[in-house]
C-alpha cells in the first residue's frame, strides 16, 4: 500500500506546473481580488468630500492594520501548522487524522483570539496613539478600530479553516466565499459610507460595520461546506474532539517560530510605521495608499506560496524529496515572472494608480515615489515569498523566522531610522529601507533553499 502511494504522489496525472496552477489559481485569484476589494474600500474613504476627514480616515485605517494583523498572526502560525501537518496526513494517506487536526487548530486560535479582541477594544487609544496616530485620527479611528476587533474574531475561525483546506489542495471553495464575502463588503460600504438610498451616512464606522457582516457571512458559508460532506476533509460534530498532545506538540514545533516570526515581523513594522508616521498626516497617508497597493503584489507571492507549501509538504509525506524540491523550484519561477510584470506595471502607472485614491497633489506625489520603489523591488519579494512557503510546507519554519528578524527588525528599521531622519529622505528613504529588507530576506531565504536541509524535517 505504501509503495502504491508512493508511486501515485511521484507520477502525478498532470505535470508540475499544472499542480501548481490547479492550487495557486483559485488562491491567486481570491488574494487579488481581496486585495482590490481592499483597495476599492481605501478609495471610497480617500474620496470622502472632506479631505481633512478623508486624510485621518485613511491613516486610521493604515494605523490600525497592524495591530490588527499582529493578532491574526498568532492565528497564522497555528495555520502554518494546521497546513503541513494536513498536507503530510494528506500526502501519507493518514486522511483519518486530518479532521482532528483542523478542530485542534479552530479551537485554540478561539481560545487565543477571544482576549485579544478584547484588550484591543477596550485599550483603542492607546493603541493608536502607540502606533503614532495623530489626535484627528485616533478622534476619527476609534470607532472603527473597536468594530474590526469584533470582526477579528471571525476572521480568525475563517482562517483556520481555509489554512486547513488548502494542505489538501482545496482552494477553489475559500476563493468561491472569500470572494462573495468581499463583495458584499464593498456593496456594504458604499451604502454605509456615504449614505446611499436613505441609509445614514456614517463614514469610516460604516466601513467597519460592512467589514464584520462579510466575515459573519464567510463563517457561516464556509462551515456550510464542512457539514456538506463535499470535502476531502471531514468535518462533523457529531465526531468527538480529541485532544492530543502529539498534535499539539507538532503544532506548537511548526507554528512557534512562526508565531515569533510573525510577532517580530508586526514588531518591525510598528517601529516602521512610528518612523513615517512622524512624516505628518498627508504623507503618512500618501504611505499608506503605497502600502494598500502593495499588498496587491503580497498575494502573488502568498499564492505560489501556498502551493508551494502544499505541494512541497504533500511530497514529502509520500518521502519523495525531489519531487517535493521540483515543486519548491518551478513554483518559484513562475511566481516570479508575474511579480516583475507587476512591477513594471507600478512603475509605468505610478501616479494613475496613486489618483485613483486621492486627488490630493501631495499624496499623489509622494504615493508614486513610494510605488516606484516597490516596483523595483517586487522580483525579490515575490521569490522570497513563494520559497519560504516552500520551507513552511516542509516544517522548516525555523529560518524563515530569522530572515524576517535580520531583514525587519535589523535592516528596516535602522535603515529608515538612518534614511528618514539623519539623511531627511522622507518617504523616499522609508520605502528604500522597504527595499534593502526585501533584498536581504530574498538572499537569506535563497541560500537556506539551496542548502537542502529543509528535505530533512520529520514531522510525527
Amino acid at each position: 500500500m505504501g509503495e502504491e502511494k508512493q508511486t501515485d504522489i511521484k507520477k502525478p496525472k498532470s505535470p508540475i506546473n499544472k499542480d501548481i496552477m490547479n492550487i495557486a489559481w483559485p488562491v491567486l485569484i481570491e488574494l487579488v481580488l481581496s486585495s482590490l476589494f481592499g483597495m476599492i474600500n481605501m478609495m471610497m474613504l480617500g474620496n470622502i468630500p472632506d479631505h481633512a476627514y478623508a486624510a485621518a480616515a485613511v491613516s486610521a485605517v493604515g494605523v490600525t492594520n497592524q495591530p490588527l494583523f499582529l493578532g491574526l498572526s498568532v492565528v497564522q502560525a497555528l495555520n502554518v501548522g494546521g497546513t503541513a501537518l494536513i498536507a503530510r496526513y494528506f500526502g501519507s494517506g493518514k486522511h483519518d487524522r486530518m479532521e482532528n487536526v483542523m478542530k485542534h487548530v479552530m479551537i485554540v486560535s478561539m481560545i487565543l483570539s477571544v482576549p485579544l479582541a478584547a484588550l484591543a477594544f477596550i485599550y483603542s487609544d492607546q493603541i493608536m496613539a502607540f502606533m503614532g496616530a495623530m489626535p484627528d485620527t485616533i478622534a476619527v479611528g476609534r470607532g472603527y478600530f473597536r468594530i474590526i476587533c469584533i470582526s477579528y474574531l471571525f476572521q480568525s475561525f475563517n482562517f483556520s479553516i481555509t489554512g486547513s483546506l488548502r494542505g489538501i489542495g482545496e482552494t477553489q471553495i475559500p476563493m468561491g466565499v472569500n470572494l462573495r464575502a468581499n463583495f458584499l463588503n464593498v456593496v456594504g460600504n458604499a451604502l454605509l459610507i456615504y449614505g446611499l438610498f436613505g441609509i445614514p451616512e456614517l463614514g469610516i464606522v460604516g466601513a467597519a460595520t460592512s467589514t464584520i457582516i462579510a466575515n459573519a457571512v464567510a463563517s457561516l458559508l464556509l462551515v456550510r461546506y464542512l457539514r456538506s460532506g463535499k470535502s476531502k476533509l471531514n468535518f462533523s460534530f457529531k465526531h468527538k474532539f480529541q485532544f492530543s498532545l502529539k498534535t499539539m506538540k507538532n503544532l506548537a514545533r511548526i507554528g512557534f517560530p512562526s508565531a515569533m516570526e510573525q510577532l517580530v515581523l508586526r514588531a518591525g513594522l510598528i517601529l516602521f510605521i512610528q518612523i513615517v508616521s512622524g512624516l505628518g498626516t498627508v504623507v503618512f497617508a500618501a504611505h499608506n495608499i503605497g502600502m494598500n497597493i502593495l499588498s496587491l503584489s503580497f498575494t502573488l507571492g502568498q499564492a505560489f506560496g501556498i502551493a508551494a507549501s502544499s505541494l512541497v509538504g504533500r511530497s514529502l509525506g509520500a518521502d519523495d524529496a525531489d519531487l517535493a524540491e521540483k515543486y519548491a523550484t518551478n513554483t518559484s519561477r513562475i511566481g516570479t515572472v508575474f511579480g516583475t510584470l507587476l512591477g513594471i506595471g507600478f512603475f509605468f502607472g505610478a501616479e494613475f494608480i496613486v489618483s485613483l485614491y486621492s486627488n490630493d497633489p501631495e499624496i499623489i506625489r509622494n504615493g508614486a515615489i513610494a510605488l516606484r520603489v516597490a516596483a523595483i523591488t517586487q522580483p525579490f519579494q515575490s521569490h522570497q515569498l513563494i520559497v519560504a512557503g516552500s520551507l513552511r510546507g516542509a516544517g522548516d519554519t525555523v529560518f524563515p523566522l530569522i530572515s524576517t528578524f535580520v531583514g525587519i527588525l535589523l535592516i528596516r528599521v535602522l535603515a529608515a531610522t538612518f534614511f528618514v531622519n539623519v539623511l531627511g529622505l522622507g518617504l523616499l528613504g522609508a520605502w528604500l529601507a522597504v527595499m534593502l529588507d526585501q533584498v536581504i530576506r530574498w538572499l537569506l531565504i535563497a541560500m537556506r533553499f539551496k542548502s537542502g536541509k529543509w528535505k530533512k524535517v520529520r514531522i510525527a
